[in-house]
């Protein structure tokens, strides 16, 4: 199974995926915890390119053909051969960020990032986590953890208010593999409806 979480910058989604990982670890699972922009080695010197200078420091085109080609490498090396070895694959981001962030809020280019998914990966998550939480809140905690990968982060409450919306929107487009979590509450309350729906998915597959 290929689960993924989602969400805006500081919703606490990077927490919930590894403490997925931990509790199916605890239960027997083997998985796979990787994260986009990144998860090869490739991928990861990409990460550096998009994620750190200034925030116009590339247009969402060029931002858009280095995700994709990111996303390949990392399909490439580590998520394919996972699945194909029948493992647990999560994901901290993964092809919905780029109909948000350059599909969406950076240009019109929701068609553009479909057409380029549909030729260069052809695969979706099987169960996506989307962690719902105020824009103000969120924006406040990634500022917060004063690092070099602030990008994003950097173009403002704005840019995470549409980001918010365009997530929920996704969501319901989607909905047969979204589930929508309220990130509002206590990361051990969020992280334990994470893991029941995902039993439950892991169930109704067999």
């Amino acid at each position: 199974m290929f689960i993924t979480f989602e969400g805006i910058d500081g919703s606490g989604k990077s927490t919930q995926a590894r403490a997925l990982a931990e509790a199916l670890r605890a239960l027997g699972h083997d998985p796979v915890l990787t994260r986009e922009p990144g998860g090869s080695p490739g991928a990861e010197e990409i990460r550096r390119l998009v994620l750190e200078g200034d925030p116009d420091r590339w247009s969402a085109e060029t931002e858009l053909l280095l995700f994709t080609a990111a996303r390949r490498d990392h399909l490439e090396r580590t998520i394919a051969p996972a699945l194909a070895a029948g493992r647990i694959v999560i994901c901290d981001r993964f092809a919905d960020s780029t109909r948000m962030y350059q599909g969406l809020s950076r240009g019109d280019l929701r068609a553009t990032v479909d057409t380029l998914h549909r030729l260069m990966i052809g695969r979706d998550p099987d169960l996506t986590f989307l962690i719902d939480i105020d824009p103000e809140t969120g924006l406040a905690r990634a500022k917060s953890r004063n690092g070099t990968e602030e990008r994003f982060e950097d173009f403002g409450l704005g840019l995470q208010r549409k980001m918010r919306d365009g997530f929920l929107a996704l969501a319901r487009e989607f909905a047969p593999r979204f589930r929508v979590i309220d990130g509002t509450r206590a990361a051990g309350a969020v992280a334990a409806d994470v893991l029941a729906l995902t039993l439950d998915a892991l169930g109704a597959r067999g």
